[in-house]
């Protein structure tokens, strides 16, 4: 049984794309620790040849292409996610910008800026970062959760497998300089939603959570289409701006 679950251990970490090279503690400059017991048992280290990596692509359950966008609504809150026909360089990568705006009661809480970059091997969609603003009354009140790998000790992580596998745990971002620590774990490949622009089935579940709070995040992606669901909220629209009417 040993062995056994050692070679599935091994079939995920290959289908991350990624090789674990063991588990260690994180430590920013003011001495605050995620401990090896908050990391045992997740991918934390992605080997990856930086040539491989491009800024435009897809996978089965994430577009990274110019002009595509997706909406997803519940509870009055709203998120607007929108690959720009923009890039930025991160970490000696070029990747491609990814906007997303939230809206509660249809006033603006926040927009980020966040870095992806796409395996040309794999298909595996790399985080390098993001640049936050957080909104009150229409103005900007502050920058949390902004990072950016190879900026003070922090990590990139992995968004989206390019062949998901049940089990898989990840983290998704490792900046604890900078109180950025997500991580998901898939649940199901196989799951069915239902939302108002379609009903979607065979999409994969995953389960975030971070080592700095309590609480945890459930999403689900659809083949071909990417978000469509984050806990309660469920996707409304999504398609490529010039197509849309």
């Amino acid at each position: 049984m040993k062995q056994l679950a050692a070679s599935l251990a091994v079939m995920v970490t290959l289908a991350l794309g990624t090789i674990a090279i063991g588990v260690h503690a994180a430590q920013d400059k003011g001495g605050k620790k995620v401990e090896g017991k908050e990391l045992e048992g997740w991918t934390t280290e992605f080997f990856v040849d930086k040539s491989e990596l491009t800024h435009t692509g897809r996978n089965t359950f994430f577009i990274l292409e110019p002009g595509y966008y997706i909406i997803i609504e519940g509870g009055g809150e709203r998120h607007t996610i929108t690959v720009l026909n923009e890039t930025k360089m991160v970490d000696g990568v070029e990747c491609r910008v990814v906007e997303e705006k939230e809206t509660q009661g249809g006033k603006i809480v926040e927009i980020s800026k966040n870095y992806y970059a796409i395996s040309k091997k794999t298909g595996s969609v790399y985080y390098l970062g993001e640049d936050v603003d957080v909104y009150k009354d229409g103005k900007v009140t502050g920058h949390p959760g902004t990072w950016h790998s190879g900026v003070k000790g922090a990590k990139f992580g992995l968004m989206m497998a390019g062949t998901p596998l049940v089990g898989g745990k990840y983290y998704q971002e490792i900046a604890p300089a900078n109180d950025a620590m997500d991580r998901a774990e898939i649940l199901s490949v196989s799951e069915t939603v239902v939302t108002k622009a379609g009903t979607f089935k065979n999409c994969l579940k995953t389960e975030e959570t971070t080592p700095l709070e309590k609480g945890k995040t459930h999403k689900w992606y659809a083949p071909g289409v990417g978000l469509v669901g984050e806990d309660k909220m469920r996707l409304v629209e999504y398609g490529f701006l010039d197509k849309k009417k």
